[in-house]
């Protein structure tokens, strides 16, 4: 047998590329360090992965930004407003992903949207009508190139022309289906330059095939991928799948010229049965996602060689790989110092991940596998039990009942109740929670974990910090105050960090979007809370003004969804143990005269299966029960607010508004406030606020556009029940262009409020 992976991290084990990137974007650093930075990491991860036995080592799967971008760019797909720009074209891929504000123009970014079930986000290609789609890029070439100056030949990897369209936004008239012929030509182009090269594999990822598929989708895959095929030449083709199983067109994968079929078998629940009943077709090369690409456990090699067994019953050519990108998963453990032994030795991050498949390749060649020390070692480890139980939570959660998860009195009552309490104006500004998280804020929090400064000097920094913070926003004239969040690194960590359950890494970082990395906590026991996390700051910060302040908390499906999860237990059963923790959260923050509490559910749609017939079996069920849970326990007086992001909330509204939340904000900048018309749609109840402004870009909006945005806004939505704020924290951003923003977006409500 042979080894794959789909793909690997690439922001560095340590960030080098998100500190290289950020210092080009500030001009503290050139574009030659930036691409020297690129050129080294590219370098270490084939040399890894070469080192460690990989078969098939892909190359191209190492982005500045986003991987679909970069796919978008390579077909010359760039809206014209960016080409007007006049910028060079790394220039100008980057004005796409985060926007451009300067003297040649000023344009916002493409959209952004989670990547299927994942936290990564991914930009949004726009086709226009005028769309010239032809092979335009040469970076999928330069990085094949570049491996094999080291003696590497490595798989390039693309994304497939069919998920290409289906994810891909056409502005214009035109549809998928007239873009078919040029698509088909610059796939065409591909192969032949690789051709050219001496490629042997080439990898085109089609995630998209793991969704619900109608007819004529599977037709428009069809006629894709045979034209492109039939001009492949002697570089062989992989079709690669991931996130889930084919059920609506395994049989077609296996009647196209494909050389490779890349299957999930470890998400994908249906991907064994589908062999079985169908076989896999001679010829080709079935690629076994068996290595589970986004958890940290370690490989179960006793369940994996069986299923491996299984599996080749039915596949004459086996390849070992990953389920889905390495991406997904932290670099090495060898950064992991503080973590024991004990804990460590259950854990297999990207760089293990490539020595579990090395070792499943040898176990996997011995005619007695059983007896090797590589099955006996891992079988000893997985043959006791880990964990210790919290019996106080588990009886807790059996406990709960239906009147746990319901809020009384109903929605419209307590709407009335709230509006006469607070008398906040018509449009009240407010913003989603966090401000900037700037160098002496991230060195008083570093200085405090290092233990040269006292608990009381942190948190009299905090305080500080704070008081400023309502000062300002009082001074600009907001509605709704916010604390700042100044006590925390990031909205799941934190959470974990002050509940017990949890475990933390040191250099676990995950790529969430562009330079964005998180390193989410891993959920090691059952959850509970044992102190407040939460109210000491937020009672300082109402103890302040005479306006209201949020309390600001994680929901329990976001803690849940941004965290590794355990695999021992129910996704369900871990979200009621995180619920309940914060319900106590909530209940103690309402007891310290906070009125107006905000639980973030950032993540609620990404466990969401792919599949619409499992929604409500596998998820919703007990998601948004979960959330309900939280705050079932307040005031009618006491206002409940939620937020989500960078997802494609249309299709679940109904079951949004069925979390009972009395205001609800939304991410709608980048996509041009099309959830609104879903809220009109299904008589939407939640008070909204859609986001005005993106705050994921540099740029600052002008009072004018905030007003257009309004006012379109507006058209649709009743005065009585719109808020106005930017579309999500803003500890990513520098001060000026914060304060900037915020000043524009007060002005811009405070105008046309006045027209009301």
């Amino acid at each position: 047998m042979k080894t794959s992976i789909i793909g690997y991290p690439r922001v560095g084990a340590l960030r080098e590329l998100k500190f290289a990137s950020e210092n080009y974007f500030k001009g503290t650093g050139t574009l030659e360090q930036l691409n020297q930075t690129a050129v080294e990491l590219r370098a270490s991860h084939w040399k890894l992965q070469q080192a460690q036995g990989i078969d098939y080592i892909p190359s191209n799967d190492f982005s500045f930004y986003d991987g679909l971008l970069d796919t978008a760019c390579l077909f010359n797909i760039i809206p014209e407003r960016y080409r007007e720009l006049g910028l060079s074209p790394l220039e100008t891929y980057f004005a796409m992903a985060r926007g451009y504000q300067g003297e040649h123009g000023d344009v916002k970014a493409l959209a952004m949207k989670k990547w299927f079930n994942t936290n990564y986000h991914y930009m949004t290609p726009e086709i226009e009508d005028s769309a010239a789609i032809r092979l335009a890029g040469t970076k999928l070439f330069d990085e094949f190139n570049e491996a094999k100056q080291l003696g590497i030949t490595t798989k390039p990897v693309l994304v497939g022309p069919f998920t290409l369209l289906k994810l891909a936004k056409f502005t214009g008239s035109k549809q998928a289906t007239d873009f078919v012929g040029a698509i088909v030509e610059g796939y065409k182009a591909v192969l032949a330059q690789l051709n050219t090269l001496g490629a042997e594999w080439v990898q085109v990822d089609e995630p998209a095939l793991v969704t619900d598929l109608s007819p004529e989708e599977i037709a428009l895959f069809t006629e894709l991928h045979t034209q492109i095929l039939a001009a492949k030449g002697g570089v062989k083709v992989l079709v690669q799948t991931y996130f889930g199983d084919v059920r609506d067109c395994y049989q077609t994968l296996q009647s196209l010229p494909f050389d490779g079929i890349g299957l999930d078998f470890v998400e994908g629940t249906q991907t064994l049965a589908l062999v079985k009943q169908h076989g896999f077709a001679q010829g080709k090369v079935l690629f076994a996602g068996v290595v589970n690409g986004k958890n940290i456990w370690k490989n179960q090699y006793k369940k994996t060689l069986s299923l491996i067994q299984a599996i080749s019953q039915h596949a004459a050519q086996v390849v070992l790989g990953t389920s889905c990108s390495l991406l997904h998963v932290p670099y090495t453990l060898k950064n992991e110092t503080k973590l024991p032994e004990s804990t460590t030795k259950y854990f297999a991050f990207a760089e293990e991940k490539l020595q579990e498949l090395a070792e499943l390749k040898t176990i996997a060649s011995l005619e007695y596998s059983k007896s090797s020390p590589l099955y006996i070692e891992n079988d000893k480890l997985f043959s006791g039990s880990r964990f210790a139980g919290d019996a106080s939570v588990q009886a807790r959660a059996a406990a709960l009942t239906d009147a746990d998860f319901t809020r009384l009195p109903a929605f419209a009552e307590r709407e009335q109740i709230q509006k006469n309490k607070f008398n906040l104006p018509l449009l009240p500004t407010t913003t989603i929670g966090s401000f900037p998280q700037t160098a002496d804020v991230r060195a008083n929090r570093a200085s405090f974990k290092k233990g040269a400064i006292s608990e009381e000097q942190y948190k009299q920094f905090n305080f500080d910090k704070i008081a400023q913070c309502i000062a300002q926003q009082e001074e600009i004239g907001l509605d709704v105050l916010v604390h700042g969040e100044y006590e925390r690194n990031d909205m799941v960590e934190y959470f974990g960090e002050s509940l017990d359950g949890f475990a933390f890494t040191q250099n676990a970082w995950v790529q969430s979007y562009g330079t964005r990395c998180v390193k989410p906590p891993i959920i090691w026991g059952d959850i509970r809370r044992s102190k407040p996390m939460t109210v000491e700051y937020s009672a300082y910060a109402k103890s302040l003004t005479n306006k209201p302040v949020k309390g600001m908390l994680t929901g329990p499906v976001t803690i849940l969804n941004w965290s590794f999860t355990r695999e021992d237990i129910s996704l369900k059963d871990s979200a009621l143990q995180i619920a309940l923790a914060i319900r106590d959260e909530v209940l103690d923050l309402e007891a310290n005269q906070i009125d107006i509490i905000q639980i973030d559910e950032a993540a609620l749609r990404e466990k969401l299966p792919l599949r619409q017939s499992d929604w409500q079996s596998e998820y919703l069920s007990w998601a948004i029960p979960a959330f309900r849970l939280t705050h079932s326990g307040v005031q009618s007086d006491t206002q409940i607010h939620t937020h989500m992001c960078y997802s494609q909330f249309s299709d679940i509204i109904r079951d949004i508004d069925a979390m009972d939340a009395d205001v609800i904000t939304f991410e709608a900048s980048r996509s041009d406030l099309s959830i609104i018309d879903s809220i009109n749609a299904c008589g939407f109840k939640t008070e909204v606020g859609p986001g005005v402004y993106d705050i994921h870009s540099p740029r600052v909006p002008s009072v004018d556009e905030l007003k257009q945005g309004l006012g379109r806004m507006l058209d649709k939505i009743d005065p009585a029940k719109l808020w106005v704020n930017p579309d999500c924290g803003l500890k990513t951003r520098g001060e000026a262009e914060t304060w900037a923003s915020l000043k524009h977006l007060i002005e811009a409500a405070q105008e046309v409020r006045a027209t009301l």
